[in-house]
């Protein structure tokens, strides 16, 4: 997967955690981090389940970029509190 590939995912994958979560608005840079490592994240819990990570610029990939910046998100709530 190439870096404007990741930078895609990423930034989808960022906003739409942050819309679930309710977190505030951050600038686009922090949505993009956000949703890479939420990638990284994403990818190894599916990993764990028997499912594929993060394999290109498809609807599959965004999702499980979602659910490791959402997971991602609520670890940083939780510590916060």
């Amino acid at each position: 997967m190439g870096l404007l590939s990741w930078i895609i995912v990423g930034g989808l994958a960022g906003l739409l955690a942050r819309s679930l979560m309710g977190e505030g608005r951050s600038g686009c840079l922090m949505a993009i981090l956000l949703g890479v490592v939420g990638a990284f994240i994403g990818g190894f819990v599916m990993s764990l389940f028997g499912f594929g990570g993060v394999n290109g610029l498809n609807v599959w990939s965004i999702v499980v970029a979602t659910v490791g910046a959402v997971l991602l998100l609520a670890i940083a709530r939780a510590l916060r509190r």
